[in-house]
Order: structure tokens, then C-alpha cells, then sequence
């Protein structure tokens, strides 16, 4: 039984995400893959996780919000790890990826962080 809960994140907000994804792609820094996005986070180098809602089992990601806020991480939902996978260049999907230096794309980055702050209330 999961004791968190995963919001459903608007589709203005994922859309945004995964454009962060693609411009942190392009000109940043990126770690994918849920073992080593845990390892950046539980790090302190993260500056944004982005997980897709569609992963199976949901287990796989359940501890990241937890750890997330605990080290003060801003994370968000995707409807799709296909889609994120791709917005990072992969040709296959991603459960997760931690943006370690968004390049271009700060401005984003911190609009994103404070919707999904807004959210979460």
C-alpha cells in the first residue's frame, strides 16, 4: 500500500516538463533511470526530477517524492516514461530522470518547481 499520494499533474505543467527535458537534452545535464536519480537526489545534485506517472509496478518510484522532499528537490509528473524517454533522446522509455544542470533552461525549471509548489499547496 502506497502512503503517498501522486497528484495529477496539468497538462500545461507536463508539457513543460518534458520541454525542460529536451532543452536540458540539447545543452545541460541529465541522469535517468531510477537507481541513478535516487543517487544524484540522495546526493544533493538534482536540480529537478521529472517521473512518469505511467510506470508499472508504481513501486519503483514510490520512495522519490518522500526523498525528493526531503532533500528539498522540486519533482514532477509526466503522463508518459515513452515520451520522456524520447524528450531526452532515448529510443526507449524512462521511469525517471534527475536534471542536474538545466543549461537554458532555468526560467523553466523554477516556473515548474513553483506550479507543482502551487499544487501541492
Amino acid at each position: 500500500m502506497s502512503v503517498y499520494v501522486k497528484f495529477e499533474t496539468p497538462k500545461e505543467i507536463s508539457d513543460k516538463a518534458y520541454s525542460l527535458a529536451e532543452m536540458a537534452r540539447d545543452g545541460g545535464k541529465i541522469k535517468k533511470g531510477t537507481n541513478e536519480v535516487t543517487k544524484v537526489v540522495e546526493r544533493g545534485n538534482a536540480a529537478i526530477v521529472i517521473m512518469a506517472a505511467d510506470v508499472e509496478p508504481p513501486e519503483i518510484l514510490a520512495h522519490m517524492p518522500a526523498l525528493c522532499d526531503e532533500r528539498n528537490v522540486p519533482y514532477v509528473y509526466v503522463p508518459s516514461k515513452t515520451e520522456l524517454g524520447t524528450a531526452i533522446g532515448l529510443d526507449k522509455p524512462t521511469a525517471s530522470i534527475a536534471i542536474m544542470d538545466v543549461g537554458k533552461g532555468k526560467a523553466l525549471c523554477d516556473e515548474i518547481a513553483q506550479a507543482v509548489k502551487n499544487l501541492k499547496g
